[in-house]
């Protein structure tokens, strides 16, 4: 198949297909006689796979690894594909954990609205013009404050 049957079958743009050939992830297809590259199914397996791997957003280092594990019964290669899926989960819930006070910091940010505009100005754009200031702000507080106070410091 051509690159653009393999692009339409994985989901795959053309131009990540050419990347990962070049940097070694897929290896080099068979070329037609008219110079065409011809993919066959290793090939539609294994970018199934890596992008599989890249929607659990693991590093593109991270898919070499368990490309070269992918074969083996060599149970320490096994025991690295554990720790490195370990890792990546360590990853995740740390990125979560910084997601849930990123949702703190706006609802806090939020809560400055009472969407009675026409009666004064926005809450929300007082607060992020007074951390522009260097002042305390709902969302963020003086260093050492409460990321959770509700009066930011002030008044």
């Amino acid at each position: 198949m051509r690159i653009g049957e393999l692009s339409k079958a994985t989901g795959v743009d053309i131009e990540t297909i050419r990347f990962y050939e070049k940097s070694g992830l897929l290896p080099p297809p068979a070329r037609s006689d008219n110079g065409y590259r011809d993919y066959d199914r290793p090939h539609l397996e294994r970018l199934a796979f890596i992008r599989h791997c890249r929607a659990l957003d693991m590093s593109l280092a991270d898919v070499g690894l368990l490309l070269q594990s992918l074969n083996s019964h060599d149970p320490q290669q096994l025991a690295d594909v554990d720790a490195l899926v370990d890792a990546q989960l360590g990853r995740v819930r740390a990125r979560l954990k910084s997601m849930q006070a990123l949702e703190a910091q706006l609802q806090a940010l939020k809560s400055r609205c009472d969407a009675r505009h026409d009666h004064h100005g926005c809450g929300i754009l007082a607060e992020l013009v007074a951390a522009a200031h260097g002042e305390a702000c709902a969302c963020h507080g003086h260093a050492g404050d409460d990321v959770g106070d509700q009066t930011g410091g002030r008044t």
